[in-house]
C-alpha cells in the first residue's frame, strides 16, 4: 500500500476513536474541557490528512482505483459519523434533522457520481464543494467545543463558542444545500450532453447500415 492509501486508511482508523472519545465511555480524567479539546483535535487532524492524501497522490503519481474509491468513502464517513455522535453529544447545536439534511446531501453527490461514472464523465469539485468541506470542518469542530463552553473570555474579549457554533452548523447546512444543488445541474447538463451524443451516434449508425435483401 502507498503512502496516499495509507494517509487515507489512517483516516478511518481515526473515526471510531473519534466516536469513543465522543461516547459517554470516554473513561476521562483529566481536566474539564480536555475531552473536547482531544476530540477537536483529532477531527481536524483527519480532516487535514484528507487534503494531504490527494495532493501527495498526485505529486507522487500513485493515484490508483483503491485510492479513487477510499477516499471520498473515508470523507463521507467522517462526516457522517461525527454528525451522529454529535446529535447525542451535543444535542442543543446538532439537531436530528441536521445531520439528516447534511448527511443525505453526501449520500446524494455519492450516488450521482457514481452514475456519472458509469457513463464515462466525472464533475469536478466546484468552489462551492470546497466552501461546504471548509465549513464542514469549521462547525463539526465548533459543536464539539460547544458542549464544554458556551463562551471564552480572552481579557476583555468574549468568544461566543456556542452561538458561533450554532451559526456555523446553520451555515453549513445552507452551503450543503445549495452546492448539492450545484453539483445536481452541472450532473444534469453532463447527462443530457451524453444522450444527445447517443442519440446522434444512433441515427448516424442507422444512416450508414445498407440494408440486404
Amino acid at each position: 500500500m502507498n503512502l496516499p492509501n495509507s494517509i487515507t486508511m489512517s483516516r478511518i482508523l481515526m473515526i471510531p476513536l473519534l466516536l469513543w472519545i465522543l461516547s459517554s465511555h470516554f473513561p476521562w480524567a483529566g481536566p474539564a474541557g480536555a475531552q473536547e479539546i482531544l476530540a477537536s483535535v483529532l477531527f481536524v487532524l483527519a480532516s487535514i490528512t484528507d487534503g494531504l492524501d490527494g495532493y501527495l497522490a498526485r505529486k507522487r503519481g500513485q493515484i490508483t482505483t483503491m485510492g479513487m474509491l477510499l477516499d471520498p468513502l473515508a470523507d463521507k464517513i467522517m462526516v457522517t459519523a461525527a454528525l451522529i455522535a454529535l446529535v447525542a453529544f451535543n444535542p442543543q447545536v446538532v439537531k436530528v434533522w441536521i445531520a439528516v439534511v447534511i448527511i443525505s446531501r453526501e449520500f446524494l453527490i455519492s450516488g450521482l457520481r457514481s452514475i456519472a461514472s458509469s457513463e464515462g464523465f466525472t464533475i469536478t469539485a466546484s468552489e462551492l464543494g470546497k466552501l461546504k468541506t471548509v465549513v464542514q470542518i469549521i462547525s463539526v469542530t465548533s459543536a464539539i467545543l460547544a458542549h464544554r463552553w458556551d463562551q471564552w473570555t480572552i481579557g476583555f474579549v468574549v468568544i461566543p463558542v456556542k452561538w458561533y457554533a450554532i451559526a456555523a452548523i446553520y451555515f453549513a447546512v445552507v452551503v450543503s444545500t445549495v452546492s448539492a444543488v450545484d453539483y445536481f445541474i452541472g450532473f444534469w447538463k453532463e447527462i443530457d450532453h451524453a444522450s444527445k451524443n447517443r442519440r446522434q451516434a444512433a441515427v448516424l449508425s442507422r444512416g450508414k447500415s445498407v440494408k440486404i435483401t
